[in-house]
């Protein structure tokens, strides 16, 4: 079962400034931002990537920079795992779309919202935002383990929204309850996969070793769960 770390981004300027960026050009790391990806960066540095798939986006692109920063490790931009297409919304204050009656849908009713259409940005609904990011994620760590084996490990780094999209397929909730997931910037979540449930491994993690994350090479690759707990961090 190989294992994926689902890393967010370090802060950027509109985050801290309550601005929804979406797919803005030019949205990078602010100074805490940068200091936050080298953190995460150092906290990695003895975990075994077998590779790095990144949004697009500059602002996890300067975060895998700082992940994969003194080594050999293939990285690969895909835009399945971009941003969500927020449309009409990119670029505006969070407090003023508050104020609009799709907020509360996108708060309380996931699975039904669709982001208004724009002229200067794509659009879509947040269920395809999870599906496309989910298959893409899968497609990935297909290739993996196919390249490296099932106990490779390795990274993806996109987006709030994203990850916290993933992270509820696996727990195997309703999309409808993603909101109640909060991965901070520069957070490590992890899931292991295989071809039975997906065990989520960490969520919103900013400071533990995640060394234990990486299987033995003589772990056994299963898809069964511990009855009574186990003594891994599986179970």
């Amino acid at each position: 079962m190989t294992t994926v770390l689902l890393l967010r981004h370090g802060r950027t300027a509109a985050n801290a400034g309550g601005l929804l960026a979406g797919w803005t050009e030019g949205i990078g790391l602010d100074d805490t931002g940068r200091a936050q990806a080298e953190a995460l960066g150092k906290r990695l540095a003895e975990v075994p990537l077998a590779g790095v798939v990144t949004s697009p986006l500059q602002r996890c692109v300067e975060t895998t920079d700082s992940v994969v920063a003194g080594r050999d490790t293939p990285v690969v931009v895909d835009e399945g795992v971009g941003e969500c297409h927020y449309g009409a919304w990119t670029g505006r204050p969070l407090k003023d779309l508050a104020k609009e009656d799709l907020w509360r849908t996108v708060q309380h009713r996931p699975s039904a919202a669709t982001f208004p259409a724009s002229d200067d940005f794509r659009h879509e609904s947040i269920a395809q935002m999870q599906l496309r990011a989910v298959e893409t994620m899968r497609r990935h760590d297909e290739r993996f383990a196919a390249e490296v084996g099932p106990h490779a490990v390795w990274a993806l780094v996109s987006h709030g929204d994203v990850i916290k999209s993933i992270l509820a397929d696996c727990l195997g909730e309703h999309l409808d309850q993603f909101q109640r997931i909060t991965v901070g910037p520069a957070s490590l979540s992890a899931v292991r996969l295989g071809p039975g449930r997906p065990f989520v491994l960490r969520i919103n993690d900013t400071g533990s070793d995640p060394s234990d994350l990486v299987p033995a090479p003589q772990e056994e690759a299963s898809s069964d769960a511990a009855v009574g707990g186990g003594a891994t961090a599986q179970g």
